[in-house]
């Protein structure tokens, strides 16, 4: 059975990489201009990009069916993931979240088991460890605050024959609608289809991202792109992450709800079955009006005030209004990783 399944995963590889290089349509660019920006003379080495096929890794992450996070991000999920050590891969959270198994295949095709290790719900970053040591190069984290507009970087996802060149577009605030923000984000053009997990890399050949993200629209322009994840941001809380899984200190409260910003109002948009939204009785389609005793204008401002509020286990006030009806709605915060926990526990 266990054969049956490795033969199976590795088929799903070999597609997954075939897929790669024909829908990435940054591939065949080099020295990509950014639409509205002045040309740049690129000073990447080719060489390098070359090399950094040796240091990404294809995951295979599995949860079971009645994972809360299969609901959106399914059972069965593949990315990249980056080598910053000898078996010590990073990549983006959304893999992980309620991983029951996870493989690594590296750069030359050998397949080992591997346990998460360590997720971040504020950088939305996690951590892998593999049972083997993996064959491939382990890339130095790189000051991703220095990347600014109109920078050139390399990027390369699992399964590509080499990194390929990018633009940065911006660094802008990243407001997602499930309880997550980024101060300054990392947005590139053009456009690349394999982007979750992938290394985002400087002239240096050091890790300055993670990719997170395709979007229509990035924000700061109305061109299509990709956000990655600053790697400084995961600086230090890198060794918290690997020896205890979590990062020290106090956790960010989270509500298990999302809310999207709609026409000036802040609808709920979906609620986390089991979560403090869901117990409290908050439902698709409410708005958000208020927190905390205080009103708010846009969705970074909700953020910003439900984390000033406390960590993790401070009761918060959500003034909402529901069925045109304005109601107070007392609710406690919780750890996500604890809920995880808990669900993996039933």
């Amino acid at each position: 059975m266990m054969a049956q399944s490795l033969t199976r995963w590795l088929a799903a590889a070999c597609l997954f990489t075939a897929a790669v290089l024909v829908s990435s349509p940054a591939l065949a660019q080099r020295g990509p201009s950014i639409p509205g920006a002045p040309p740049v003379m690129s000073t990447l080495d080719p060489a390098l990009a070359a090399r950094l096929k040796d240091s990404v890794v294809f995951l295979r992450v599995e949860v079971n069916d009645n994972a809360v996070s299969s609901e959106t991000l399914g059972t069965e999920r593949g990315g990249t993931g980056v080598l910053i050590g000898p078996n010590t891969v990073l990549t983006v959270g959304y893999l992980l979240l309620e991983a029951e198994r996870v493989q690594v295949m590296g750069p030359d095709g050998k397949v080992s088991p591997a346990t998460r290790v360590g997720y971040d719900q504020a950088t939305g970053l996690g951590v892998v460890r593999t049972l083997l040591p993996i064959k491939g190069t382990p890339l130095e984290l790189g000051d991703s605050d220095k990347i600014e507009a109109n920078a050139r970087l390399l990027t390369i996802g699992a399964g590509e024959p080499e990194a390929f060149e990018l633009g940065v577009i911006s660094r802008e605030a990243f407001i997602a609608p499930w309880e997550y923000a980024l101060d300054r984000a990392i947005y590139t053009f053009p456009p690349v289809n394999n982007w979750s997990g992938a290394a985002l890399v400087n002239g240096e050949g050091k890790l300055v991202g993670i990719g997170s993200m395709l979007l229509e629209r990035t924000r700061g322009s109305n061109i299509p792109g990709n956000m990655y994840v600053p790697t400084d941001l995961v600086k230090p809380l890198l060794k918290d992450l690997v020896e205890r899984g979590r990062a020290s200190g106090p956790a960010r409260g989270w509500l298990g709800m999302s809310v999207q910003e709609t026409a000036g109002n802040l609808i709920v948009s979906r609620v986390t079955r089991g979560s403090p939204a869901d117990g409290a009785g908050i439902r698709q389609g409410d708005i958000l009006l208020g927190v905390a005793g205080q009103k708010v204008d846009d969705l970074q401002d909700y953020y910003r005030k439900l984390w000033a509020a406390g960590p993790a286990g401070t009761e918060v006030t959500l003034r909402m209004l529901v069925a045109r009806e304005m109601r107070e709605i007392k609710l406690r915060s919780i750890d996500r990783a604890d809920f995880n926990r808990a669900r993996d526990l039933q």
